[in-house]
């Protein structure tokens, strides 16, 4: 059933983030920091692949990203559901069940033998292609993906994530050069409002993650990341 009538965006990011919690997806440890792949360190964590054991939150949150997707982009604007290898592969395939298209995947890189092929599935010239992932960071990742995609022939314009961290400047005008629109149900902000009104942290803690997400560079430099 294609959904068409959900809470308000600003309902559904408050809601999202509270699913993300309650399922332990969201980690908060500012005093044993985490090392990102970048060598900086942070002191959050979120694992979206979490959601795929938990139904009726997962139904939910992919019934989010649909309306989110057909409020934003619009009703008609896709031919196809591509989802990223590898976590974006089921949340694709759950958003293109939900939209009534056709799913694909898209590999990080070519396999290496047999058709040596980046997409799986059926894309063809001039199909309209939603990239669908688990979520992004500085939207590095998404840029290879829509590459893929059009080397095709076919056209991607917009990504569509459940996480967003929206701490790092330049990341949505990034891919807008590159003609791709980011769609989101929650960020970083979101996870910390809502873990403040549920008291889910220690204040201590709190207060650490806040003043990272104030300041993702300051705060890691500090700690010699």
């Amino acid at each position: 059933m294609i959904p068409t009538s959900f809470p308000t965006k600003e309902e559904i990011a408050r809601l999202s983030a509270g699913m993300l919690l309650e399922i332990g997806a969201v980690n908060f440890r500012p005093f044993e920091p985490y090392i990102l792949a970048s060598g900086k360190k942070a002191p959050t964590y979120v694992d979206c692949r979490k959601l795929i054991s938990f139904p009726r939150i997962r139904t939910t949150l992919m019934d989010f990203l649909a309306v989110t997707v057909m409020r934003e982009a619009g009703f008609e604007a896709f031919d196809n559901v591509a989802g990223g290898e590898t976590a974006g592969i089921p949340f694709g395939a759950w958003v293109a069940e939900r939209l009534a298209l056709p799913m694909t995947y898209v590999r990080k890189k070519p396999k290496g033998y047999g058709r040596n092929a980046r997409i799986e599935g059926v894309m063809t010239e001039g199909q309209r292609v939603l990239l669908v992932e688990d979520l992004t960071t500085d939207g590095g990742s998404k840029l290879s993906f829509v590459d893929a995609i059009r080397e095709t022939g076919a056209r991607c314009g917009h990504t569509a994530v459940i996480f967003y961290y929206g701490i790092f400047p330049g990341v949505e005008e990034r891919l807008a050069e590159h003609g791709v629109q980011l769609l989101h149900l929650c960020n970083w902000w979101d996870v910390l409002a809502v873990a403040k009104e549920r008291q889910a942290f220690d204040a201590a803690t709190l207060t650490e993650v806040e003043a990272y997400l104030n300041d993702p560079e300051g705060w890691s430099a500090a700690r010699a990341g």
